[in-house]
C-alpha cells in the first residue's frame, strides 16, 4: 500500500502510482475532506467550478433557501411536542 510523510511545511506528495491512476498533474484542484478521523483528498474537476461560479446570487440564494426550510422544518417539529 503507497504511503506519504508530511513534512514540515505541511506538503504531502501524493504517490506516483497513485497520481497516475487518478490523473493528477501539476495544478490540478483537489479538496481535502475530513470525515471524522479519515482524511480524503478528492480531485475537482476545473470545469465543475467554473460552471457552479455564481450559480446562487441574488434572491434565492443557496444559503437563503436551507435556512428557510430549515426554520420550517423545525417550527413542523415544535408543533408535533
Amino acid at each position: 500500500m503507497p504511503f506519504a510523510t508530511v513534512s514540515t511545511k505541511g506538503w504531502v506528495v501524493i504517490p506516483a502510482t497513485l497520481r497516475k491512476k487518478y490523473f493528477l498533474k501539476y495544478g490540478t484542484n483537489v479538496s481535502v475532506i475530513d470525515y471524522g478521523g479519515v482524511l480524503s483528498i478528492v480531485p475537482i474537476d476545473k470545469l465543475s467550478l467554473d460552471d457552479i461560479k455564481g450559480k446562487f446570487k441574488g434572491k434565492n440564494k443557496l444559503t437563503g433557501v436551507l435556512l428557510s426550510h430549515k426554520k420550517k422544518e423545525n417550527a413542523r417539529e415544535r408543533g408535533k411536542k
